[in-house]
């Protein structure tokens, strides 16, 4: 964890091409354009926000080589990739369930795909990355067994983007006081 791998950068960048043609693809499918701008705008800046919460809250449970400042700086880094992946997530569930704003219809089956998308989007992850040596966990973390990953990221992603999508829409429903149903499926 001294150095930043240049590898760990590829399945961010593939991840911010395929949310960029989804969200061009939805956006050109919706009739609230202005809306759905807003809201993947709200989106990413609180998926960003949320994140590099998390991801200083759990330094601790990671081993760190290196001064608090550029662990600090390392956490910044994962949280916009967490954030592109908050949005792939969302995105991708607005493709499958043919509706830009799925989330102002949130019913238990797509918050338990949700939850399991992101589960298992975390324990690859995990995977991927403590392999490769871009982190380790510190004794203090708890981890799952079976897959033999830690449980904060994979708790990370089980419940910050439901809640990042949530307040986002709500948010744009109270910047437009219109009450307005932005169902528009495609």
């Amino acid at each position: 964890m001294n150095s930043i791998n240049p590898i760990i950068f590829l399945f961010p960048v593939i991840a911010l091409i395929l949310a960029v043609i989804l969200y061009f693809h939805l956006l050109n499918k919706s009739i609230g354009r202005k809306a759905f701008r807003k809201f993947i705008f709200t989106t990413l800046v609180l998926a960003f926000l949320l994140n590099f919460f998390w991801e200083v809250v759990q330094m601790p449970f990671y081993k760190a080589t290196f001064f608090p400042a550029g662990h600090v700086a390392f956490c910044a880094l994962a949280s916009i990739a967490d954030a592109i992946m908050v949005l792939l997530l969302y995105l991708e569930l607005g493709f499958i369930f043919r509706n830009p704003f799925w989330i102002q219809d949130v019913k238990w089956q797509r918050i338990v795909i949700l939850i399991f998308t992101g589960a298992t989007g975390a324990i690859l992850s995990e995977l991927r990355h403590v392999s490769l040596g871009i982190w380790a966990y510190a004794d203090s973390m708890l981890i799952i067994p079976i897959v033999n990953v830690g449980i904060t990221p994979v708790l990370q992603f089980m419940i910050l983007p439901l809640l990042v999508y949530l307040l986002s829409f709500h948010g744009l429903v109270i910047l437009n006081r219109k009450g307005k149903n932005y169902s528009n499926h495609i």
